[in-house]
């Protein structure tokens, strides 16, 4: 088990689990009878094969042995039934009352002596529907590979039907074949001897990388947002085991065309609604700093075509600019950090990228492994991530996908996360917040909705004004000078012509 995947298991507690979800939303098959749900369930409980990492357990399940030993084993006696449950909401079930049972089900911690996995199918909701909502620990994968693995379930054909289990399907890898996980020796050295050159050849521009971050703590001019910059808050406090999960929907259209007209990157403008958002839920119960929030950004380094197990993200850290009073002050100061976040992990080769992540995010490790996170300033004060998901619109069994929601995990410290995921023209966010530590967190999903209109009037205000701006700065033709009678009886009906379109013209 790789380092990084292995400190999530060393951080888990009974207040912090360390499992991130997805809950998908399907619309029944036209015509489907009213055993469609038990007799699908009863169909993907049959006799598949179980494939990886769906049949791994620990190796050693003990608190001692997660953090001594992390390692994988097969499990040859997986119990189904305990692993994919049937649930029902009161019908007609609202979203409301889906998300209430989303939250109760991602706040109960998975079960170490089991493969780290469940799968809930919901019945019950409004409008023919259900819902599917899958949890699997962090240490066995992450955001983007988790979407990707359930994508590969999926079908663009509505009329396929007999399609396998999300458990029985594998993932796609490019991280090694197995002589790379069951090296011969001779193998072995020589490929010890290429990690330490590597490691010798980055070191220099690791240094380099480290050494600005440190820099920027001293120099906030340099526009790098470094660690520990943000201010203690009301979102980095301790956090108990109960979860709180909301969802957001907005067609992808409509901020791109934001992004567009503001200049700004997408993500720009997914930090933008949040910090807004932030800045009023903090406000009306008088708890905003002084000083701007931080948001910490986990960025995708696994290639495309890659769905493998365990974690490969790398992190940049950005100002939400929640100190600004002006919207469009706000947008920019936002922008204007990202910008330079970008730059500085652009400037380290990918082989790099785990490393610096580790250095990086060390802080952050340590504090949630000895206890010290939500009682000490924080290494940023939000979690905010946009995960690119499927194009095209995708089926199961006939059932089509309507929509899916990421559900993340917090840490003391930490007690919000929102991470947003692309769908078939569409961004959904999901909330994931601390039931205590943050009450009405709920809140800041209708506050990004009223951020996004406002944001949307500003900039609209702003295209007219410099249109009209536009027009008054553009020459206009000199008028005719007064001819004589007989020179207008001379060019008679050219004249009345001309002056007619440059009239329109002037218009």
């Amino acid at each position: 088990m790789g380092t990084l995947d292995a400190s999530w298991l060393a951080v888990e507690s009974d207040d912090t689990p360390m499992h991130v979800g997805n809950m998908q939303i399907f619309s029944l098959p036209e015509g489907a009878g009213d055993t469609f749900l038990r007799d699908m369930l009863a169909r993907m409980k049959a006799d598949f094969e179980i494939a990886p990492p769906w049949c791994s357990k620990l190796a050693h399940p003990s608190l001692l042995g997660r953090v001594i030993a992390p390692g994988w084993v097969t499990d040859e006696n997986i119990d189904l039934d305990y692993h994919v449950r049937h649930s029902a909401l009161p019908s007609p079930g609202s979203e409301r009352e889906l998300g209430i049972l989303v939250s109760r089900l991602h706040s109960n911690p998975l079960d170490f002596k089991r493969p780290l996995w469940e799968c809930h199918i919901i019945e019950g909701l409004e409008n023919n529907r259900f819902a599917l909502y899958t949890k699997m620990h962090h240490c066995v994968i992450d955001g983007i590979s988790g979407v990707r693995l359930l994508q590969r379930v999926l079908t663009t054909d509505p009329n396929e039907t007999n399609m396998l289990p999300p458990w029985s399907v594998r993932p796609q890898s490019t991280r090694g074949s197995k002589t790379d996980r069951e090296p011969s020796m001779p193998a072995a050295f020589s490929q010890a001897m290429e990690a330490l050159k590597l490691q010798a050849d980055m070191a220099p521009r690791l240094a380099g990388a480290l050494t600005r971050v440190v820099k920027s703590v001293r120099h906030p001019e340099d526009g790098l947002t470094a660690p520990f910059s943000g201010p203690n808050s009301v979102l980095n406090r301790r956090v108990t085991g109960q979860r709180r999960f909301a969802t957001q929907h907005y067609q992808l259209s409509r901020l791109k065309k934001l992004s567009k007209n503001s200049g700004s990157s997408l993500n720009d403008i997914v930090l933008y609604l949040c910090g807004t958002a932030l800045r009023r839920f903090l406000i009306e119960q008088n708890n905003l700093p002084d000083e701007p929030l931080t948001a910490g950004i986990p960025v995708n380094i696994r290639p495309a075509d890659d769905t493998g197990m365990g974690t490969a993200i790398s992190f940049m850290i950005a100002n939400l600019a929640t100190d600004v009073a002006d919207p469009m002050s706000r947008l920019e100061a936002i922008r204007y950090s990202t910008l330079q976040a970008k730059e500085h992990l652009q400037k380290l080769p990918r082989a790099a990228l785990n490393q610096y992540t580790m250095l990086l995010m060390s802080p952050y490790i340590l504090q949630l492994m000895s206890g010290l996170g939500g009682r000490m300033r924080p290494v940023f004060n939000v979690t905010i991530s946009n995960v690119p998901g499927p194009e095209q619109t995708l089926y199961y069994e006939g059932a089509k996908l309507e929509a899916m929601y990421p559900v993340s995990l917090i840490a003391h410290g930490g007690a919000l996360n929102v991470t947003c995921l692309s769908y078939d023209g569409s961004l959904n966010f999901g909330f994931t917040g601390c039931r205590d530590t943050l009450p009405s967190m709920q809140k800041l999903a209708v506050y990004t909705g009223e951020a996004l209109e406002e944001l949307e009037v500003l900039l609209n205000a702003g295209a007219t004004a410099s249109r009209r701006s536009a027009m008054k700065r553009a020459p206009r033709k000199a008028a005719p000078r007064k001819r004589s009678v007989r020179a207008i009886k001379a060019t008679k009906g050219v004249g009345s012509a001309a002056s007619g379109s440059a009239g329109k013209r002037g218009a």
